[in-house]
């Protein structure tokens, strides 16, 4: 692959591969170590895909892979932080002024981990539900019963709110569930 190659997938995945960081680490620094390192991983070893047409499948795997090995290790070794930057200090992801799209993702931050892994995929990258088993390395059945946990669990957090704004988030996303599924 070359630079040029490399620089053009970097500029076309780097933005869906730090929000899907960011949606599992809930912190703007790991998420953007995750996607380097990510990419630091494909320089290394992309050159081993046959099929490049799979590159971005490889990438979400890899960068999913890189979380989980990240949280284990957390688990065994806690650190502190000991100054933690405010939320609103610090934003890599400009022009999102939508009020609701900062609820819904706000919300979506406290939905659980697998469940929050598959939502971010199916609604903010569009990926398929067997794109979704793929990366994530789970049968397509248990895709769907994950979305559909957490549905529910992010239709709690958005409606215990009881914000306006919230509750029009949650008609437009049964709206897109009927579209999308007839």
């Amino acid at each position: 692959m070359t630079e040029h190659d490399f620089q053009n997938l970097v500029d076309r995945q780097y933005v869906p591969l730090f929000r899907f960081a960011l949606s599992l680490s809930k912190s703007e620094t790991e998420a953007a170590d995750l996607t380097q390192q990510t990419f630091f991983l494909w320089a290394t070893k992309g050159d081993q895909l046959r099929d490049r047409s799979k590159a971005k499948s490889w990438l979400f795997t890899t960068l999913y892979r890189e979380f989980l090995s990240r949280r284990r290790h957390d688990a065994r070794f806690p650190q502190v932080e000991l100054d933690e930057a405010r939320e609103d200090d610090v934003s890599i992801l400009p022009n999102v002024e939508a009020i609701d799209g900062k609820a819904l993702l706000h919300a979506l931050q406290d939905v659980e981990e697998p469940f929050r892994a598959s939502l971010t995929l199916f609604y903010l990258e569009q990926f398929s539900y067997q794109e979704i088993a793929d990366v994530l390395e789970i049968p397509i059945g248990t895709v769907m019963s994950r979305l559909s946990r957490g549905k529910a669990q992010l239709r709690e957090r958005l409606l215990s709110k009881g914000d306006t704004d919230a509750r029009k988030i949650v008609s437009m996303a049964k709206e897109k569930r009927t579209e999308t599924h007839g």
